[in-house]
């Protein structure tokens, strides 16, 4: 199993990481099974897939009560742990971010905040640690509470023994600088798939020139790339689908179109085409860790399959080629 280090922290994870927004369930993602996730996660365990990723907001703190009941049935120490603070609904602090099931939920990074965020996330989690701390949404004003103030905090946690490396998400180029200027970065966490590769363009030269890992999220477009949707799919409205590009009819059809195509590659590799765009997105490059949904045991034991695949960087080019023809075409 290939290891790879997050940033310069000297944690070691394989390639793939298990994703729990969708183990919050609610209006995002619909009703959940909290025992099958709970096995899912020791499944993933089991299987190498050891870094464990949440936010305080998914579910509105249901997720990692979710994760915390997994985590009082394995060893603790086997688990890379990262969960994300600032957007809070707690007070009226920051800025509004979006509502959602009675939520109005704001962008807040001051140190007050991010301090309440972690301090919720640990008892939440049943745990006295967290091995990656991310900054979940940048304030909407840049400025507003400058980077320099939130790095501050960030580091007082780490030097207490509460975080061991910090991540930001959803970040720009500006930002990520400004948190590279103010201390120790290690992880950025963006989306990132074969159909949307938006971050190739500065931010992952950025984080390959400086050791910082780029954690790519949505690597099958909320399960597009599964190959499974109808061309006529309606996503349902306020589910995590609704108004996001692919999702058009008129874009699944484009992109199960292309994914027809890889039959060839399915059967040479004998692999599902999550398999294939999984792979795919971790062979971009060695800074990158892919974070991959699931909430079943069917799902992440077919992600797990996907660090075995020899794919070649010749078909590796070729899925690239026909992707760019398919963002061509996009509406």
């Amino acid at each position: 199993m290939e290891m790879r280090e997050i940033g310069k922290s000297g944690i070691r994870t394989n390639a793939f990481s298990l994703g729990c927004w969708a183990i919050g369930g609610g209006e995002w993602w619909g009703a959940n099974d909290d025992e099958m996730s709970v096995k899912t996660i020791l499944r993933g365990l089991e299987l190498g897939i050891n870094w464990i990723d949440t936010a305080r907001v998914y579910g509105f703190g249901y997720s990692e009560e979710v994760i915390g009941q997994a985590l009082k049935q394995t060893d603790r120490s086997r688990v890379i742990l990262s969960t994300k603070c600032g957007l809070q609904w707690y007070d009226h602090g920051g800025e509004v971010h979006f509502t959602k099931e009675g939520n109005t939920v704001s962008r807040d990074l001051s140190p007050k905040a991010i301090r309440r965020d972690m301090e919720l996330s640990l008892k939440a989690l049943g745990t006295d640690y967290i091995d990656v701390y991310y900054t979940h949404w940048q304030c909407k004003t840049y400025g507003k509470v400058p980077v320099a103030e939130t790095m501050g905090e960030l580091l007082r946690m780490k030097e207490e023994g509460k975080i061991r490396a910090i991540g930001a998400s959803n970040v720009d180029l500006r930002v990520l600088k400004d948190y590279v200027a103010a201390g120790e970065l290690d992880v950025i966490q963006e989306k990132f798939s074969i159909l949307d590769r938006k971050s190739e363009t500065d931010l992952l030269p950025f984080c390959e020139a400086n050791s910082i890992t780029l954690q790519t999220y949505s690597p099958m477009e909320q399960g597009l790339l599964a190959g499974k949707a109808p061309d006529d799919y309606i996503p349902r409205k306020g589910e995590v689908r609704d108004g996001k590009t692919w999702w058009k009819p008129e874009n699944i059809r484009t992109a199960n179109e292309m994914l027809a195509g890889w039959k060839d590659l399915t059967d040479k590799y004998q692999c599902s085409l999550a398999n294939l765009c999984i792979k795919w997105n971790s062979m971009v490059s060695p800074n990158i860790n892919v974070l991959c949904g699931a909430r079943k045991l069917s799902q992440i034991e077919d992600t797990a399959k996907s660090m075995d695949i020899p794919l070649s960087q010749e078909d590796f080019l070729r899925m690239r080629r026909d992707a760019d023809k398919a963002i061509g075409k996009q509406v």
